[in-house]
């Protein structure tokens, strides 16, 4: 039977509707099929209990809730290196099929701009998803180092502890040094910044330059509260409305060159609490992943949350971020040079590494915290605190490998660790 070239048309353009309509709901479906039921794991460059970890760990109990399919959020901790080593694993090891995502050093984008070869990735091709906050960090000092003022930086000088090359409590020391003309010793190597601040408390170190103010009035609101801590200077491009009285970094230098540098330097500020993908993640995936961390900022049960821990949400969406980063890598040579040279030497900069030892003590677990994150124990009747890592911590009861949720209290457990507060290494109770 003959068939005319109108109907073959018509039948073509019929055939192509019905497609359309049947593909329209599978494409709109797949996100949610490929989400349903899985798990998707938010990696944290550094220790547990810190202000990224925080950050993290609070974003997570909710982000799920608004993706399609509604996944589950898994957080693993993978310090080293001020998260230069998660950075890096994000970029080359990770799965890229958006069940994995990261969160890493706010400054850690600007890595292989500033001369960092350890740095293996290129930034802009980072799957950026949302920052929590518009970040504006400081420097503090321990009230018993007698440092008053930002000026006492310039001529008694301070020994400030730091986490590792790509963070902030590493890179700004160097660069106030270099480039204002501070005399801030650091000793680098602590796991993570509650490390460093337990150092401070044990007067290992006088302070800390690169703490981040959202994090201070979460995690250490009594030291400002009881005075223990000196805030000598905002580190950001813009003063942070709540430190009106406190000095900015900018204002004390008049030199055109030496405030592009810093403007390359600290735009990090802005990317607070980075959330990111690896590249190349499936596009509607990565729209899925955006649009729902947003939404996540909005919730009213997190923006309750976050106020009950005292953290700050000032969000950045991941297309600004991404703009953000082009920007900065599309500055001027010269810029970008002396930026390199700021973060880079060390020429102004006394630099020692901390050693790190384990100290093992025999107590009664007293209370388990957070779903065994935190363990309270005590020793000689006295109360400490360790924390406890779901992969890192090595945890043994009874002679067998076992899970931080076999821990109870009242075992009597033997726990190497660093110092109070800080990240249990090894956990064997009877």
């Amino acid at each position: 039977m003959k068939v005319s070239r109108l109907a073959l048309t018509w039948l073509g353009a019929a055939a192509a509707l019905i497609g359309a309509s049947l593909a329209g709901p599978a494409a709109a479906d797949s996100v949610e099929d490929f989400y349903k039921g899985r798990n998707i794991t938010l990696y944290v460059g550094f220790s547990a209990g810190g202000g990224y970890d925080t950050y993290a760990r609070t974003v997570a109990r909710y982000w799920g809730n608004h993706i399609p399919g509604h996944p589950n959020f898994v957080v693993k901790n993978r310090p080293g290196a001020g998260s230069l080593i998660l950075a890096n694993e994000l970029y080359n090891v990770l799965p890229k099929d958006g069940t994995v995502v990261g969160i890493f050093a706010r400054g850690m984008a600007m890595e292989p701009l500033l001369g960092n070869k350890k740095a293996k990735f290129e930034a802009r091709k980072f799957d950026w998803i949302g920052s929590a906050n518009n970040e504006v960090s400081v420097c503090v000092a321990w009230h018993t180092t007698p440092v008053n003022t930002f000026n006492d930086l310039l001529t008694r000088g301070m020994v400030v502890g730091g986490t590792g090359p790509g963070a902030d409590t590493d890179i700004f020391p160097k660069v106030l040094n270099n480039v204002i003309g501070t005399k801030l010793k650091l000793i680098t190597g602590y796991p993570g910044g509650t490390d460093v601040n337990l150092a401070m408390e044990r007067g290992e170190v006088e302070g800390r330059c690169g703490y981040s103010w959202s994090s201070l009035k979460s995690r250490n609101a009594d030291w400002i509260e009881q005075k223990k801590a000196r805030i000598l200077v905002q580190i950001s491009l813009e003063k942070h409305p709540e430190l009106a009285h406190i000095p900015l970094i900018t204002e004390f230098t008049r030199d055109p060159d030496d405030l592009k540098a810093m403007e390359v330097i600290f735009s990090r500020q802005v990317m607070g609490r980075p959330f990111t993908a690896p590249p190349g993640i499936p596009a509607e995936r990565l729209k899925a992943l955006r649009d729902g961390f947003m939404a996540t900022m909005k919730d009213p049960q997190f923006v309750a949350d976050t106020q009950k821990q005292d953290l700050e949400i000032t969000p950045v969406s991941g297309e600004e971020m991404s703009r953000l980063v082009e920007r900065v890598y599309g500055s001027s040579a010269r810029a970008i040079a002396l930026a390199q040279e700021a973060v880079t030497s060390e020429s102004k900069t006394q630099i020692s590494k901390k050693e790190v030892s384990l100290t093992t003590v025999s107590g009664t677990i007293a209370a388990v915290e957070d779903g065994g994150r935190e363990i309270q124990f005590k020793v000689k009747d006295k109360t400490h605190k360790a924390k406890v890592s779901g992969s890192r911590t090595k945890i043994t009861v009874g002679g067998k490998d076992s899970s931080r949720k076999a821990i109870k209290a009242g075992l009597v457990c033997d726990i190497s660790y660093t110092g109070d507060g800080s990240e249990a290494k090894d956990i064997s109770c009877k």
